[in-house]
């Protein structure tokens, strides 16, 4: 729990949010969080609820009938199951059929998003003034992270994207939920086979290799790569994975996935508070936490 949400006074108006899912351990978005909403002077504390989809539905009627909540936010394993218990979902999120964020509507409805792919647009957009309509694109990893930036990117016009994973059938599955929810532009390709990545604007390392016990390892030998190219990781600790250093002595643009963690918060704070979130302040207390993170790792 953060040192803000010890700090903040709590009264009949305060409105909360949860977060719901199993394990929770990891998780650094309470902090970020309560931080935007002590900077924007928000009465509202989101907090952490650890558990999976055994009781879910149970967990989501309270919330529906818990008047000082004002939504919540799920993670795994509970994102697709979610789905069933609310009134109404936007439609990427119906698209995609995975839901990370609930908003609790004027008359009580609980109403069902997809922060994470919007936030992974919208940090291209506005941190490295990439657009997405026309454009080709190779991930690896077909994931979470990888289904949410994939299906983001064909729903804001990408004209091809090829996946790829270690487990094979992931990226089966993922390409054919692209094609048959949203367009078919979406193709599978086996694993260590690189001859596409040249031919596209955008490379993903949605994979999670660079990170933990792989770092210093990356999913894609350099010569495959095309100066000029834009390259984007997910991971953000360590700050420049194997894959994006690749990518910079190679010519091409980079970017990590703290932008991607900062706007899909972002976009979180928006739907539940209907007013802009303050990403100054958000940043800030991001790399902070990432600061930490790095510290704490260098200090084993």
């Amino acid at each position: 729990m953060s040192k803000d949400l010890h700090e903040r006074a709590i009264d009949s108006e305060t409105k909360f949010i949860t977060l719901i899912g199993n394990p929770l351990g990891q998780s650094f978005a309470a902090r970020m969080q309560n931080a935007a909403y002590k900077a924007a002077d928000i009465n509202m504390i989101y907090f952490y609820t650890e558990s999976d989809c055994t009781h879910l539905e149970e967990i989501i009627n309270g919330i529906r009938y818990m008047p000082s909540f004002a939504g919540c936010a799920i993670t795994k394993p509970n994102k697709i199951k979610v789905i069933e218990y609310l009134d109404d979902v936007d439609p990427f999120c119906r698209k995609m059929g995975a839901c990370n964020t609930i908003v609790k509507d004027s008359e009580g409805r609980l109403i069902g998003y997809n922060t994470d792919g919007p936030g992974f647009i919208r940090a291209i957009r506005a941190e490295a003034g990439f657009e997405i309509k026309g454009k080709t694109f190779f991930c690896f990893g077909a994931g979470g992270a990888g289904r949410a930036i994939c299906s983001s990117l064909v729903y804001n016009g990408a004209s091809r994207i090829f996946i790829t994973d270690t487990a094979l059938d992931a990226a089966l599955n993922l390409s054919h939920d692209i094609n048959s929810n949203f367009m078919q532009v979406a193709e599978t390709v086996r694993s260590g086979e690189y001859s596409l990545v040249g031919q596209c604007d955008m490379v993903i390392n949605a994979s999670g290799i660079g990170m933990g016990r792989t770092i210093g390892e990356t999913p894609l030998p350099e010569e495959w790569l095309q100066p000029g190219q834009f390259c984007f990781d997910a991971c953000y600790n360590p700050r420049k994975t194997q894959f994006l250093l690749t990518a910079e002595v190679k010519g091409c643009r980079i970017m990590n996935g703290m932008a991607m963690s900062l706007y899909q918060g972002a976009e979180q704070i928006e739907l539940w508070t209907g007013e802009p979130a303050p990403i100054d302040a958000m940043r800030k207390e991001l790399i902070d936490i990432v600061s930490e993170q790095i510290q704490r790792t260098n200090d084993y």
